[in-house]
């Protein structure tokens, strides 16, 4: 599943938030979930999958519970993406930026030759 496809669903992007906040058990992540969404433990599970087999959320043992955390492999795949596309905006905004100041420049030089 793409990158953007997993971010695209408000679950998992919630999911996501949570995990954030530090690791936490699948029982409280599917509390949440179910108070917020109304799904079932099955349902939020399967996002937890989806989560974990994309690269954003880990995983692990403790005893009978399962813990899970962020994970950035996901969130370094998207970065990746935006990088290469902040590279295109900051250059047509640099470009936005030298054609303000020379419309201001023109401005300063119009306002000074009426006041002569």
């Amino acid at each position: 599943m793409e990158a953007f496809d997993v971010l695209g669903d408000p679950v998992r992007r919630r999911i996501l938030e949570l995990l954030a906040g530090g690791e936490r058990s699948a029982g409280d992540v599917v509390e949440v979930i179910a108070a917020e969404f109304g799904l079932t433990q099955p349902a939020v599970s399967r996002q937890l999958r989806i989560l974990r087999e994309s690269g954003f959320a880990s995983v692990r043992a403790e005893g009978t519970r399962r813990l899970y955390a962020l994970d950035d492999g996901g969130l370094r795949d998207v970065e990746a993406w935006l990088g290469g596309l902040r590279s295109e905006w900051e250059r047509r905004l640099d470009a936005l930026e030298t054609e303000l100041a020379r419309g201001r420049r023109a401005r300063r030089i119009t306002n000074r030759q009426e006041s002569s």
